[in-house]
């Protein structure tokens, strides 16, 4: 059974409401009248290639779905998608190493598109004690087993706190993407324990309104970490422009001095 695709003006509209914009304010910033977008997404008018691409860099579309457009409006996807081992994208797969390598001794980590592990540095495995096997069976899902009950969750000094940021953050990309899997993702997550606030520290609280520390409990002591995201540039492969890297910053001396110790570089 075949099922026919939505057209293209179709898409492009709910491209536009997801962004929240009116037709006015993404005519305004792609330079043309609201009245060409209005025929557009009503298929009174054909859009060209070159204005199917220049809409959907103005509504920020991912470049996998920027391919579903370009199909839509009858032409050929534009952009490739590759794996890492694809020797076109060797550069890259060294440059991520290279990056997460290069941050040690504290954490480094690369996810794609639904946060499954693509590569990390030798200072992630320590942080991992305890964690159930089953969770670091690739895939790895990084989201999954942070908060977990039996992936890192236990070990959250703040994990209500923690949880919060996780959940809002994926619920943004959600709403950015229109990903099902990261849908998905979302819902499982909601369903694992909150913990309890008592159990956030004083620490924790006086990085509100900076950043979301997560703090982990360890043989050593509560080692507590700010992170930075990462990703390429000016990709146009999907796979890179999916890809993002994770760095984990000690927040305090004291984990700085633990994880010298725990990873010698």
């Amino acid at each position: 059974m075949t099922v026919e695709a939505p057209p293209v003006g179709n898409l492009l509209r709910t491209w536009r409401q997801r962004r929240r914009l009116s037709q006015l304010a993404l005519a305004c910033d792609a330079e043309i009248s609201q009245r060409h977008l209005s025929f557009i997404e009503s298929g009174r008018a054909s859009p060209s290639r070159e204005m199917i691409l220049h809409l959907a860099e103005q509504l920020d579309v991912p470049l996998r779905d920027r391919n579903v457009l370009l199909v839509a409006a009858g032409f050929a996807p534009m952009y490739r998608q590759r794996s890492l081992d694809d020797p076109a994208l060797q550069a890259a797969r060294r440059a991520l190493e290279v990056v997460v390598k290069g941050h040690e001794p504290y954490p480094a980590l690369a996810v794609d598109r639904h946060w499954t592990l693509v590569v990390a540095n030798r200072a992630l495995s320590p942080l991992l004690t305890g964690a159930d096997p089953a969770l670091l069976q690739p895939p790895v899902n990084v989201l999954r087993l942070s908060l977990h009950p039996a992936g890192l969750a236990p070990r959250i000094v703040n994990l209500t706190q923690w949880r919060e940021h996780i959940l809002a953050r994926l619920n943004r990309q959600v709403e950015v993407t229109a990903d099902r899997v990261l849908a998905d993702l979302l819902v499982e997550l909601r369903d694992y324990p909150s913990g309890s606030k008592s159990r956030d520290t004083t620490r924790a609280r006086e990085f509100a309104g900076v950043v979301v520390p997560l703090q982990l409990n360890s043989a050593s002591g509560t080692l507590s970490f700010f992170s930075t995201t990462t990703v390429f540039g000016t990709p146009v492969d999907i796979t890179l422009s999916e890809l993002a890297i994770e760095s984990l910053f000690p927040a305090d001396a004291a984990t700085v001095e633990v994880m010298r110790r725990l990873v010698e570089v």
